[in-house]
């Protein structure tokens, strides 16, 4: 069996969890999720905990049984204390400032970059070479935070770029002089 699906996913009293034919939704002080889970699993709501379980041992249900307990425990976890992405910018020059609802980023290009952030994510900038994403959904934080690092890796020779906080960059050493 196995080992991640089978631990029930304990339920905080702020939250509240409706299961609705394949469809279960969690609400919390963080906000509201919802997910879709596929027909054949199991879930039951018991006090307070969810339990998911699976028809068969077949390859299939056993991997769709870890990954629905994954994402059902991310969801419970999201509304009651959300989830947090720090980014830190590195270079001369480099910063990053909120304007609105809009995240602008001069990371040496010739314009700045304008990136719109969804409502339901809350990014701020505490100083300019920081970055913080905060939200219910841990998906869509990551994929935010992996967008915005995107628009300049971290570079190896002089680590230049955005990266994760804590993130270590392998340094290379560069060409020397004849």
């Amino acid at each position: 069996m196995s080992r991640i699906g089978k631990m029930p996913i304990r339920i905080p009293e702020k939250v509240d969890v409706i299961i609705s034919d394949n469809l279960i939704s969690c609400k919390g002080p963080k906000g509201e999720l919802r997910f879709k889970f596929h027909g054949e699993m199991k879930v039951q709501v018991a006090e307070d905990a969810i339990e998911i379980k699976r028809p068969s041992d077949s390859k299939f249900h056993k991997s769709l049984h870890g990954l629905t307990r994954s994402l059902i425990a991310n969801m419970v976890q999201g509304v009651s204390n959300g989830f947090q992405r720090k980014l830190e910018i590195v270079g001369v020059g480099y910063r990053a400032e909120m304007r609105g609802n809009n995240l602008v980023l001069n990371v040496g290009y010739s314009h700045p970059i304008v990136m719109n952030i969804p409502d339901t994510i809350k990014a701020s900038c505490p100083t300019a070479n920081e970055i913080i994403i905060e939200g219910a959904d841990k998906e869509l934080v990551g994929s935010i935070a992996a967008k915005i690092r995107s628009f300049r890796k971290p570079e190896p020779y002089k680590g230049k770029g955005i990266r994760y906080e804590g993130e270590y960059i392998r340094k290379k050493a560069g060409k020397t002089g004849a």
